[in-house]
């Protein structure tokens, strides 16, 4: 199980010092969303964010786009330095292309389904990504209620996975706490994206050990 820390939560003020203690308290990627208003209707960052975020950790970023028209931002962000391009099934017409033009840029491919879409719409391109995030939340601002409906999804992903005989890794992103983390990781999740559980309480070292401790 791997822990993506979600900067949305974190303190815009003292960014590289919350980065810094997540890292040492073991999160294995960083987690960055953009949001650009049009596809969600929050407003978040752009390549900019990512370049400045890349000379001060050394943890992977992952880089969920919720933005419309994907394929007009992958070149930016992999050049700012992006390590995984998360993009939205429901977000382009074009979604092999796009998870390609991720490829040709040089970062990892992942794709994203929402709460109301199925994974028949992406079972097509499952052979081109090396995740796929499960959204356990309607996409588009942080601290939302997990939906326990979702779990059956990730167990359908988990099993689709096995029988195409795929490698990739399941990521979850949306309410996930000590409390809701079980089920998911009993489904099949790999990756946890949380944000608000982690920093909220201002005890990041404190939190990510508990979802250690409940993936035991």
């Amino acid at each position: 199980m791997k822990i993506a820390t979600s900067i949305l939560s974190a303190d815009f003020a003292h960014l590289a010092q919350d980065i810094d203690a997540v890292a040492a308290a073991g999160a294995d990627l960083l987690h960055v969303d953009v949001m650009d208003g049009h596809f969600v209707s929050n407003l978040t960052f752009g390549p900019g964010m990512v370049a400045a975020i890349r000379p001060i950790t050394n943890l992977p970023l992952d880089v969920h786009l919720m933005v419309d028209d994907p394929q007009r931002w992958i070149p930016q962000f992999a050049k700012a330095g992006a390590d995984t391009l998360l993009v939205h099934a429901e977000a382009t017409p074009h979604l092999y292309g796009a998870l390609q033009a991720v490829q040709q840029a040089g970062c990892k491919p992942g794709v994203v389904v929402n709460p109301g879409t199925g994974l028949a719409t992406i079972e097509e391109v499952l052979p081109l990504v090396g995740q796929v995030l499960v959204m356990t939340v309607n996409p588009g601002f942080g601290g939302q209620k997990f939906i326990p409906a979702m779990t059956a999804k990730v167990k359908a992903l988990a099993a689709l996975r096995q029988r195409l005989g795929l490698r990739f890794d399941i990521e979850v992103d949306g309410g996930i706490s000590a409390v809701t983390a079980p089920a998911v990781l009993a489904a099949g999740a790999d990756i946890l994206v949380a944000g608000s559980f982690i920093y909220a309480a201002g005890r990041p070292a404190t939190q990510i050990a508990k979802l250690r401790q409940v993936a035991r």
